[in-house]
């Protein structure tokens, strides 16, 4: 599979050469480091959800599993397009800022894209108005992998796709089922399980008047 965006690589390649020590070494530790704050974001939710109904629990817990889906199927993906890493295949191209992975650990789609797209989409889900953090994290991701000289813009492109379309889907198919389930596991007597799925929505005091006699 070949797209005619090399041009734009060695563009992005480029500028990275020529941007400050600190830029450099930022988008290093980013584009590795990076997701862990994605890890952060589905604890947090997680931890907030187990205060909210069956169906926002449900949600927060699908959100790293169907990341961890998307994952699954850009790796599918992967090995049957086998396509080689711009940072061989391009010449004339800058030296990457990262190691530039084996032959072998092919290039398209990019599973950081895949990742992120993941990431965003389902803790969006899971509350909406994470959009604005999300999706800028996603898309920062997906630019240091070309940043770094590891992924073609289309590979990170593909990734953020792909990751996002498994994630709504496996989301949207999975919460009835894990909303029933939480439902019935948040009567169960057993501690652990019910600090892990949490007391659920405090109960709202009635404001009744008592009945004259």
């Amino acid at each position: 599979m070949t797209f005619d965006d090399t041009a734009l690589y060695r563009g992005i390649t480029d500028f990275a050469q020529d941007t400050p020590m600190w830029v450099q070494h930022g988008a290093g530790t980013w584009t590795e480091a990076g997701l862990l704050v994605f890890v952060a974001l589905f604890a947090a939710g997680w931890w907030r959800a187990r205060r909210d109904s069956p169906r926002a629990f449900a949600t927060a817990a699908l959100a790293p599993l169907a990341t961890a889906a998307a994952y699954v199927c850009s790796e599918v993906l992967k090995s049957a397009v086998t396509e080689e890493r711009p940072c061989r295949a391009v010449a004339a191209a800058a030296v990457s800022l990262a190691e530039c992975p084996p032959h072998g650990d092919w290039s398209f789609p990019s599973n950081h894209a895949t990742i992120a797209g993941a990431s965003a989409v389902a803790l969006t889900l899971a509350r909406r108005t994470l959009v604005w953090l999300t999706a800028p994290l996603a898309l920062l991701m997906a630019f240091s992998r070309v940043f770094v000289g590891v992924h073609y813009p289309h590979d990170v492109i593909a990734g953020l796709g792909l990751g996002a379309l498994v994630a709504l889907v496996a989301v949207r198919l999975g919460a009835g089922m894990t909303t029933r389930l939480a439902e019935i596991m948040r009567r169960s007597p057993a501690p652990a399980v019910r600090w892990v799925l949490g007391p659920g929505p405090a109960a709202v005091p009635s404001h009744r008047t008592p009945a004259r006699r």
